[in-house]
């Protein structure tokens, strides 16, 4: 395996799966809310425009769950859009994350541990190389990154 595709892989699957876990994460946390979000103050939504939870967990459930399993995916197979959508997904996380907090305030270790997932989205969107047809378009220099493999 030449030096290039193991670099590639090395950002590739470890991004695919972070965007899986996020994408995951906010069905489990939409569908959640969305019958009901038991044992869950309605409290605090007393400063914001939702009564309930159904309609911010419908927006985790289709915009940020959606929006990162669409990403993985493309990522996975090496799609040309797997890097914007990845991309996108961390800002669509961020701005989740922004108004949750505006909102409710810090509540949960899930807060700004999905926040560190984004940052590293980020990082790992980065680093992946663009594809055209399922190949590199820009292939990673190995002088840029180096792999002790042993």
């Amino acid at each position: 395996m030449s030096r290039n595709k193991l670099s590639e892989k090395l950002i590739r699957y470890p991004l695919g799966i972070l965007l899986l876990f996020v994408a995951i994460n906010a069905f489990a946390g939409g569908y959640y809310g969305m019958a009901g979000a038991k044992n869950v103050p309605t409290e605090w939504l007393k400063n914001s425009p939702f009564h309930g939870y159904f309609i911010p967990s419908l927006i985790l459930f289709i915009c940020v769950g959606g929006s990162a399993l669409m990403a993985a995916i493309s990522v996975f197979r090496r799609h040309r859009i797997g890097r914007n959508a990845a991309f996108i997904c961390g800002i669509i996380v961020i701005l989740w994350l922004t108004v949750q907090i505006a909102i409710i305030g810090y509540v949960s270790w899930m807060q700004p541990t999905t926040a560190v997932a984004a940052i590293i989205i980020f990082f790992l969107t980065w680093r992946l190389p663009k594809y055209k047809n399922g190949k590199m378009a820009n292939p990673i220099r190995t002088s840029e990154i180096e792999i002790n493999v042993s």
